[in-house]
């Protein structure tokens, strides 16, 4: 989706809300993102959102898997369009989990998983 918006969040939900078992509930972590907290949001009933603490990027592992892409596929280009910037983030995504062990390292927190 060309947006981070409402819109594209409702989609997501609904397209995650689909994956759950019916027997079960997703829960779903999230930053504050103006379309994470709208009340326009249509959350489906069988997800809960859990919001991340304000200013906590470590929190956030997915913050450092798009820095891991952006330098590693995704920077030092220019794009031609639209349609050129969605081909390259798909490919690099498309690499990226072809790596499950890259997705683990870059995701882990040594004070979370710590034995």
């Amino acid at each position: 989706m060309p947006y981070c918006d409402t819109a594209a969040m409702n989609e997501h939900l609904s397209e995650i809300s689909l994956m759950v078992d019916p027997a079960a509930h997703a829960v779903l972590i999230v930053d504050k993102a103006g379309w994470h907290t709208t009340p326009k949001l249509k959350v489906p009933d069988k997800i809960t959102l859990m919001f991340l603490l304000s200013k906590a990027p470590e929190l956030n592992p997915q913050e450092n898997i798009w820095q891991f892409m952006r330098e590693n596929w995704l920077s030092n280009r220019i794009f031609l369009d639209y349609q050129d910037i969605l081909t390259h983030c798909c490919h690099a995504w498309n690499k990226l989990v072809e790596q499950p062990w890259i997705i683990i390292s870059i995701g882990m927190r040594d004070w979370a998983h710590r034995v």
